[in-house]
């Protein structure tokens, strides 16, 4: 069975996506520095093998809010809660990042910070600067680690999840392979979560619409943004862009090594590329889908 995943051996530049419910204790919200160790590892073992590799890491308004030991956040007006979880943020990007470069240095990875926004891609000039940006780290063999800017993003530039993020990121530094690390396997015919009688799906040969509506209705973890629905949303981005795609349980940080191996893990979704796929159309159009 794994003969048909040979082919991801042979992948150059990886786009690997983790969201805040691989990053914490679900206990206390703390930072899980053993499972960020790991996933640290893996990514600089990637790098040793030649490949290029950029990291989508979630996780700064947990990180924030635990660093100013707010519990929950309450919020009179929505005004106020965006300003509320702006400020978890800030203080928690620094610290979400000042772990990463300080994990990447014990293998000397050189990491680097990539704040983006929607208008980083809906903006010609700014698409721009963010594609030469990326590919010249590449080249000096930094990694890069991603984040949506929640300390600036509204609602009217805001992506809204990193699932979306990362196959955004896939599209515009021409990927070869998108992981997309979750808290269940991979895409399954309805939630098995509710479901006991949902069945896994190994690959998706063709992004169909029957496909995307099996991401409807699924949410996920309460701590993450992003459930089934976005991690669909990811793969028809990653397609059409010519980047294939897999889902895969985050338990193992070690399944990243696995899915290079070509081993049989999570879900695979084949590359179509689509001439006719605008990427900064589509994301302007995200919200009004």
């Amino acid at each position: 069975m794994s003969n048909l995943r040979e082919f991801l051996k042979d992948k150059k530049r990886i786009v690997v996506k983790i969201g805040s419910s691989s990053l914490q204790h679900a206990e206390t919200g703390d930072m899980d520095y053993i499972r960020m160790e790991k996933l640290v590892r893996e990514l600089a073992d990637i790098r040793n093998q030649g490949k290029e590799v950029v990291l989508v890491s979630s996780g700064a308004i947990a990180a924030g809010r635990q660093a100013i030991q707010l519990k929950e956040i309450k919020a009179q007006t929505d005004a106020e809660l965006l300003a509320i979880k702006q400020a978890c943020s800030a203080v928690g990007q620094a610290r979400l990042m000042m772990a990463y470069q300080r994990l990447f240095a014990e293998y000397n990875q050189v990491a680097a910070q990539i704040l983006m926004t929607r208008n980083t891609i809906v903006d010609t000039l700014n698409r721009y600067n963010a594609h030469n940006t990326f590919r010249e780290l590449l080249k000096l063999g930094a990694i890069p680690v991603v984040n949506e800017n929640d300390t600036v993003a509204t609602y009217e530039i805001e992506i809204g999840d990193n699932d979306t993020l990362s196959a955004i990121v896939a599209a515009l530094v021409d990927a070869d392979l998108l992981i997309l690390l979750s808290d269940i396997d991979g895409l399954y015919t309805d939630d098995p979560r509710r479901n006991p009688e949902a069945k896994f799906i190994e690959q998706v040969d063709e992004l169909t619409e029957e496909f995307m509506n099996m991401g409807k209705g699924s949410t996920g973890s309460n701590v993450g943004t992003g459930g089934m629905n976005t991690k669909m949303i990811a793969a028809k981005i990653a397609t059409k862009s010519n980047v294939d795609m897999v889902i895969a349980n985050s338990k193992d940080i070690g399944v990243i090594h696995e899915i290079l191996a070509g081993e049989n893990r999570g879900t695979l979704f084949l590359a179509h590329k689509d001439e006719g796929f605008d990427l900064p159309d589509f994301v302007e159009k995200l919200h009004n889908s």
